[in-house]
């Protein structure tokens, strides 16, 4: 395995360990759609500027149009915004487990979509990811812990924080044959968040309460709103991308899987509150199953 995607996908976890931390009450403060709506808009503006001055626009294959399409409702729009709703209720450390399902489910997505058979010890593996998410979840929560608080039914959460995971992971797999055809990662970021971006737009006209900001918007607000988009869809997503394209997409879904393991010690930093040690091993457990996918 070549060393620098090994290193993307591992610095993108990184990314969205951090991110998830810094977005949680800024999404709670403002709802879902609104908060999904100004990341999107924001970074996607960014990403366009970056990729127009670096010159990366001649490089994206537009013969695959029907993949960004797919991927920009799927794993952008649907994906994200059921993220977005399982942080808010279940907090980031039960969002970043369920999201640790991304390498078991790439998995079986990859074996419905490009025919690769998945092996006993890959399901072994699935197994143990399982365990651990389930372990941590039910018994890791800190109630002390402004970060681990509970808001609606806990099976609202998983299945949100399970439909995000599955969402996410196609959005990136049917990327693949885009990014193998020469489309630079940072391009193929900015097409499916300036996509979105529009979709979203185009939703927000609808006068509905669901689609309005719960909360008076300020600069401030306005700041840590965009700052974990871009560190999450700009950063992140670009460099898991680079990785998939790079190398097999399965190892890159196992490397850029790690969340769940380094943001415990972020919200540590964050709250001076220590982990519970079910929290621990269960994200431990997390992260081995899906490394064992890797390794057997």
């Amino acid at each position: 395995m070549l060393i620098l995607p090994a290193f993307a996908a591992l610095a993108a976890s990184f990314g969205w360990a951090t991110g998830i931390v810094l977005a949680q009450r800024p999404a709670r403060m403002i709802g879902a759609f609104e908060f999904t709506r100004i990341q999107l808009i924001a970074c996607a503006a960014i990403l366009g500027v970056i990729c127009a001055l670096l010159g990366y626009w001649p490089t994206v294959a537009w013969s695959h149009w029907p993949s960004f399409t797919v991927s920009i409702c799927f794993g952008i729009l649907l994906g994200n915004l059921a993220m977005i709703e399982c942080l808010r209720r279940g907090g980031p450390r039960r969002t970043e487990l369920l999201l640790s399902l991304k390498a078991p489910i790439v998995a079986v997505l990859a074996f419905l979509w490009l025919g690769e058979t998945p092996s006993i010890l890959d399901l072994a593996g699935a197994g143990v990811a399982l365990c651990g998410v389930c372990l941590a979840i039910c018994f890791g929560g800190n109630e002390a812990s402004e970060s681990d608080e509970i808001r609606g039914s806990m099976t609202s959460i998983v299945l949100l924080g399970v439909a995000a995971t599955a969402f996410q992971g196609f959005g990136f797999l049917i990327m693949k044959p885009a990014m193998l055809a020469g489309t630079e990662p940072l391009a193929a970021s900015a097409i499916r968040l300036l996509g979105a971006a529009f979709v979203i737009s185009l939703l927000a006209l609808w006068p509905a309460r669901v689609f309005r900001s719960q909360a008076r918007m300020t600069p401030a607000l306005l700041g840590r709103t965009i700052l974990p988009g871009f560190i999450g869809y700009g950063i992140s997503s670009s460099l898991l991308l680079y990785a998939i394209a790079m190398t097999d997409a399965g190892v890159a879904a196992v490397l850029g899987s790690l969340s769940p393991v380094l943001v415990l010690p972020i919200l540590w930093m964050k709250e001076g509150q220590a982990p519970r040690p079910q929290a621990l091993v269960g994200a431990v457990l997390a992260v081995s199953g899906t490394a064992f996918i890797l390794l057997f």
